[in-house]
């Protein structure tokens, strides 16, 4: 399924002080990143691979996202100072911990799920950055290897039509939806 991304907004306010236009990129980011995560999520089941529940759903869109933290991080290096990397990013995966969060309640009920995607963001940040990223050509093969593993892992090899689901993770869906929050990231900073 497309998906259309708006990440471009006319009229920009650019006399605003940096720190609320980070903030701002982060909110929007995250919003971008949940649409893209939730869709491939959906677009695993389209090609025949078994959620066991609901939560298998989430951890499974919870792998996007965190690896969507770590390409906006490796991504904006060069460009941002480390004290503005730090407000962009930091606002960005709380905004995704908001989304997480409001998504699970209503799936789940009452909860304080934000602490575990927390949790989950700071453990998958430390892997990914034992792997390779290039401003030039995006996420290398070890880096994309990492996000597949760990969505295989969720997914569960235990059933027959998962065992090829790192493929679909690493190979397709992986690097399409690195594209497009890569063109998004880079929409929100022009």
């Amino acid at each position: 399924m497309a998906i259309r991304i708006k990440s471009k907004w006319f009229k920009r306010d650019d006399s605003r002080p940096s720190e609320e236009l980070l903030k701002e990129n982060g909110q929007a980011l995250a919003f971008i990143s949940w649409r893209l995560a939730l869709d491939k999520a959906i677009n695993l089941h389209g090609e025949d691979f078994v959620y066991e529940n609901d939560q298998q759903r989430v951890y499974v869109i919870g792998e996007y996202l965190s690896m969507m933290v770590s390409v906006a991080d490796r991504h904006v290096y060069d460009r941002l100072s480390d004290e503005d990397r730090a407000i962009f990013i930091s606002c960005f995966a709380q905004n995704l911990a908001i989304h997480m969060q409001d998504n699970c309640v209503d799936l789940f009920g009452e909860g304080d799920f934000k602490i575990n995607f927390i949790n989950m963001l700071n453990e998958r940040s430390e892997g990914y950055s034992h792997h390779d990223f290039s401003k030039e050509s995006g996420p290398a093969y070890n880096f994309m290897h990492y996000f597949g593993t760990q969505v295989q892992q969720v997914m569960s090899d235990n059933i027959h039509e998962n065992k090829w689901v790192i493929d679909q993770a690493m190979e397709i869906d992986g690097p399409e939806v690195v594209e497009k929050f890569i063109d998004a990231l880079d929409n929100l900073f022009d």
